[in-house]
């Protein structure tokens, strides 16, 4: 940055410190924009935002406290080979999400395609598969000992190998691709596509020039989506023998070598806000809306002979993504249950799965609340500074997260350490942005004059709150609680770091018993997961 501009900055912030001084109450009016909150709703969101993301600045402190010895020791032999194996297949993930993603969406929302509805929900299925059970599936039939083997002397390719994992990874990952671009291409102008098409230009032309410039924001959320996930996937390149930064930091807490562990997190944090950062630089300032009015329901493109092209091409990625995983977990389930895998053990795993999922849900409904209800009824820097604070550690992998509740409390807080407290917490800071979409999406809905009705007819703030507010998001309310518990259900790195010792989850049991090749007890919790997983699907869809 150049002198002139920090002196700038420096001259602002020692502006903005002497008015703070001077005249707090002046200075919080401006901050706020005019429209300061009440005490009780900042503190509550402050205190969150705060709680929310120390763990991932004791991680980045931990990690520059490593030491240059540590630093060049790691740089020298493991990062550079963790940063080749991570961004590889981040990158190839990704751009195989964006191609299956955009021509399944292209298909089933533009097309003549026949059962069309079918098929969005068919596409949009595989989200509900957790990776790590995805691969289970793949290795029990591609693997070295699996079906394909068996039957036909050997398999077609290497499960174990780079392609196999970016393959696997792939099938269990574009849906977020899908649904996005589906939700903006549901929500497109045609006036643009028909003025291209008076303009000359082919449907090819058509959708290259003008269809997908202006599907790239949402084609971008799908990306970074698939690119986040890639980055924190522990169990599914455990499972498939793939070496990345997630299953290298997981190890050296296994190893208790934690500071190199911080040293690796704070590289994959920085990947990460590199990730975000080219995000938002690709998407600049491109903002869409429609027109009020505008909007016509396309007229279906004519496949013609390539109808049966574009069946076979979704049927094929719905037969790898959904029906091979549910028929190979249905198959070793049967037989799972037979053996007894349904007993008293079961029922405990899910158990701590349902009620440690049940706290998290809870607890971010509730943290939630201040941070979008400052955001929506008092919009300033402080409310936005808030809601980045919170949103962090949805950034970021389970594992980090897990990692700085290992620092913080087994440093400060020992009573607590290795108690399903943590495990809660560690939750509640890697899913309450998911919370927080869903309540913010509900209360922007609600007009904000019947908050300004219940304050003039003599309701403090906080009986406003409970007594208007609160029933109309209620739907809001229970479709982030859901998602929460699902996205903890699934939860694997943060688990297996945190769990108190002999409290097992349904994820953990997969794990172990996929680990050790006892695909069989490994099944009915799969497909338990994979059940309750299902839940908020409906509700996903309908919202897009």
């Amino acid at each position: 940055m150049p002198e002139k501009e920090i002196a700038c900055a420096e001259n602002r912030i020692a502006f903005y410190w002497q008015a703070a001084l001077e005249n707090p109450s002046r200075f919080r009016l401006y901050i706020w924009r005019g429209n300061p909150p009440g005490f009780i709703p900042e503190a509550l969101a402050l205190v969150t935002a705060l709680v929310m993301f120390i763990p991932i600045l004791y991680v980045l402190v931990r990690g520059i406290q490593g030491g240059w010895d540590r630093w060049l020791t790691l740089l020298d032999t493991r990062i550079p080979h963790l940063l080749w194996n991570t961004l590889s297949l981040t990158v190839v993930v990704s751009l195989a999400a964006l191609l299956i993603g955009v021509a399944a969406a292209w298909l089933v929302t533009r097309t003549d395609l026949p059962a069309r509805k079918i098929w969005a929900w068919l596409l949009a299925l595989p989200l509900v598969v957790p990776p790590y059970v995805g691969a289970i599936s793949y290795i029990i039939v591609f693997g070295p000992q699996g079906l394909v083997r068996n039957l036909a002397g050997e398999t077609p390719f290497d499960i174990y190998s780079f392609g196999g994992v970016a393959a696997v990874l792939t099938l269990f990952t574009y849906p977020y691709v899908f649904l996005i671009t589906s939700a903006a291409l549901k929500r497109f102008n045609l006036n643009y596509e028909e003025a291209g098409r008076m303009a000359g230009l082919n449907h090819l032309q058509v959708f290259r020039k003008i269809t997908l410039p202006l599907l790239r924001p949402a084609m971008g959320a799908g990306v970074l989506l698939v690119s986040l996930y890639t980055l924190s996937d522990f169990g599914l390149v455990s499972m498939l023998r793939y070496t990345t930064f997630t299953t290298a930091i997981y190890f050296q807490m296994g190893s208790f070598d934690r500071l190199s562990a911080a040293v690796l997190s704070v590289v994959l944090i920085l990947i990460t806000l590199v990730i975000l950062w080219l995000e938002y630089r690709t998407r600049g300032r491109q903002k869409f809306v429609q027109d009020a009015g505008t909007f016509r329901k396309p007229l279906p493109f004519s496949l013609g002979r390539w109808r049966l092209a574009g069946l076979l091409g979704l049927g094929t990625v719905v037969a790898a993504a959904l029906a091979l995983p549910l028929s190979v977990l249905a198959y070793w389930s049967y037989y799972g249950i037979a053996r007894g895998a349904l007993d008293g053990r079961f029922l405990e795993y899910t158990s701590h799965s349902l009620l440690t999922a049940g706290a998290a849900a809870f607890f971010c409904a509730v943290l939630a609340l201040p941070l979008v209800y400052l955001k929506s009824r008092h919009p300033s820097p402080v409310s936005s500074f808030y809601e980045k604070l919170a949103m962090a550690g949805y950034a970021l992998p389970g594992v980090i997260i897990a990692l700085g509740m290992v620092f913080i409390f087994n440093s400060y807080i020992p009573a607590l350490y290795g108690t399903a407290v943590v495990l809660v917490m560690a939750y509640t800071i890697r899913f309450l942005p998911q919370a927080m979409q869903a309540e913010g999406a509900s209360l922007n809905q609600v007009s904000p004059r019947l908050d300004e009705a219940g304050r003039s007819l003599g309701y403090p703030p906080w009986q406003v709150i409970s007594r208007i507010i609160l029933p109309l998001i209620r739907p809001g309310i229970l479709a982030g609680m859901a998602l929460v518990f699902v996205s903890a259900v699934k939860e694997l790195p943060a688990t297996l770091l945190l769990r108190p010792p002999g409290m097992d989850t349904l994820a953990v049991r997969i794990w172990i018993e996929a680990s050790e090749g006892f695909y069989d007890m490994a099944a009915p919790a799969s497909l338990l997961i994979i059940i309750v997983s299902a839940i908020p699907l409906k509700w996903l869809i309908n919202r897009f």
